[in-house]
């Protein structure tokens, strides 16, 4: 005779088959987007402008899969887009004014990442500063510094070989997929590994389920939250190195804006602004969503005001129906 399954393993069976069933309802409206502008454009479903569009959702991709780690905590991550934009700066400082080798320069971009998510994350953790308030000073603190040290002045990379092809460069011969699409799904497969099968995952799920809950039980939490805040700070910067040599360029004044559509792309996946509950392959979806709207209004010649109207009521249905969601789960 079978006996019945425990309540609490039929809970994780259900709640296992509910998030993938919200990564399905994602995935089907990528492609019912990809189907709507297909029928708008024939244009749209050429190769040239899918390779566009992987190639575009690659930078806010990368942010979405480092905040996707922060959200899961509760927390939030405002300073993505002038963090990125600081780590390109100085990845162009090291490369041109200093004449070091390319491998050194995409270092130090992924290090001024990593220093800039330390940085929220000790503010956050030891200084208990809110996180909106820690991230929105941060943003303000690497936008002046980008300015400053780069003089106002775009920093170009022409004499810097092979920088470009970081991003535009092509690792699999006779397939038009540049590199930084294929360090997008590298670093997803990591960021899903790391989220799924680390300790750091799972504690990012445990402070943002319940904080107070994970400090009893014997996790520091101020030391996990820092760690989970550099990461996404690594994830910053190597966003940073993407966009320099996708533009050829260090554009002190590009960023801003860059963080909305990260966290937009997060929320989209399913991600919950209330923490504990997420998912790096939702992320990648979500980007791909963003990415996909914003080039299939631009490809129908939709105004780039409008294009802004219509990523916000995205983002509003998807925190909506995460609210929802919660609603039913309470």
């Amino acid at each position: 005779m079978l006996r019945p399954a425990p309540s609490g393993a039929l809970g994780a069976s259900w709640n296992l088959l509910r998030r993938q069933l919200q990564q399905v309802l994602a995935f089907a409206s990528l492609i019912v987007l990809v189907a709507f502008f297909g029928v708008a454009n024939p244009n749209f479903l050429t190769w040239s402008n899918m390779s566009g569009i992987l190639l575009s959702t690659a930078v806010i991709g990368i942010l979405a899969l480092g905040t996707t780690f922060v959200i899961i905590t509760a927390g939030i991550e405002l300073s993505l887009g002038t963090g990125m934009t600081l780590a390109a700066v100085m990845t162009g400082v090291v490369l041109t004014s200093w004449g070091l080798p390319l491998l050194v320069g995409v270092v130090v971009g992924i290090l001024t990442g990593a220093l800039i998510g330390f940085i929220n994350g000790f503010n956050v953790a030891v200084l208990k500063i809110p996180p909106f308030i820690a991230t929105l000073a941060m943003m303000l603190i690497a936008q002046g510094l980008a300015l400053v040290i780069s003089g106002t002045a775009p920093i170009y990379f022409t004499d810097a070989p092979g920088f470009t092809d970081i991003s535009l460069g092509s690792l699999i011969p006779g397939v038009q997929l540049p590199n930084a699409v294929l360090i997008l799904f590298l670093l997803t497969a990591i960021a899903a590994v790391i989220l799924s099968k680390s300790i750091l995952g799972r504690y990012s799920f445990a402070i943002g389920s319940n904080e107070e809950a994970a400090g009893l039980s014997g996790i520091n939490t101020g030391k996990w939250k820092i760690a989970i805040y550099t990461l996404s700070g690594c994830f910053m910067g190597i966003a940073g190195v993407v966009l320099a040599a996708r533009l050829n360029s260090a554009q002190p004044s590009l960023g801003i804006g860059y963080e909305l559509q990260a966290i937009a792309a997060v929320v989209i996946g399913g991600t919950s602004l209330q923490g504990g509950k997420g998912s790096i392959i939702g992320t990648l979806i979500g980007a791909l969503i963003v990415g996909t709207v914003t080039n299939g209004l631009r490809i129908m010649s939709i105004p780039q005001e409008w294009q802004t109207v219509v990523i916000g009521l995205v983002i509003l249905a998807a925190v909506y129906t995460d609210i929802l969601r919660r609603r039913k789960q309470t």
